[in-house]
């Protein structure tokens, strides 16, 4: 059942401008394994690449990370740093492999020297939460900053990520530019559907199928030609 939210133009163009691919916090240097999987032809055309993001949308670990932004929004919301802390120090121990790690330690950092610069409202805050703090986390502090709503933090969020897996996809693979954007049109069901599932998981509920992701992560790390960081 698809659900009806209502923005304000304030609204719209911040959630805009966080999830912009131009947002400079360095996700445009990542592939998330997709590197290694274009390299040993599990991925090859726009339908294994299609498949690829629909399973970690579905079963992968993307959903934990959207998780612990929706959290987060709902955290900082009412000011809870104790909570804040703990998804951040959860996100980082769930993380299989070093590069996926560091990656979103990076994204985070970055945004939060962003956000210091943009929104100095936010600081104290994001500095409560420490250091390194996770890419959702800052995302979710920054969500609940402009007071967005969790469901619409969450669908920017995946269209976010999934619109970096294109446009690497695109470079790597390669596609055409239109190829990846009706690849992007195909997934707004799936983003929708994922986000509604997403908020109604409880604590018990947070697990993932991604040992896909963290072999061709852990391959990433020793792979001999690369364009990417993960």
């Amino acid at each position: 059942m698809e659900t009806t939210i209502t923005l304000t133009d304030y609204h719209f163009l911040s959630i805009l401008q966080l999830a912009s691919p131009a947002l400079p916090v360095g996700a445009y240097s990542y592939s998330e394994g997709l590197e290694t999987l274009v390299e040993n032809g599990t991925i090859s055309c726009c339908q294994s690449l299609e498949q690829w993001i629909t399973a970690e949308l579905r079963y992968g670990s993307m959903r934990l990370d959207a998780a612990m932004m929706a959290r987060s929004v709902a955290a900082a919301t009412r000011g809870d740093i104790a909570a804040l802390r703990q998804h951040n120090l959860w996100l980082s121990a769930v993380r299989d492999t070093e590069e996926l790690r560091n990656s979103s330690w990076q994204m985070g950092r970055s945004l939060k020297q962003l956000l210091g610069k943009l929104q100095p409202d936010t600081l104290p805050l994001a500095e409560a939460v420490g250091n390194p703090c996770n890419y959702a986390i800052a995302f979710g502090i920054a969500s609940a900053h402009w007071q967005i709503q969790p469901q619409t933090a969450l669908l920017a969020y995946l269209h976010s990520w999934a619109t970096n897996l294109i446009t690497a996809g695109v470079k790597l693979i390669p596609l055409g530019q239109t190829a990846g954007q009706e690849l992007l049109l195909s997934l707004q069901t799936l983003f929708s559907n994922t986000s509604q599932e997403i908020l109604n998981l409880d604590d018990d509920q947070l697990g993932c199928c991604s040992w896909g992701l963290s072999l061709a992560s852990m391959q990433h790390e020793t792979q001999y030609t690369r364009l990417f960081r993960s």
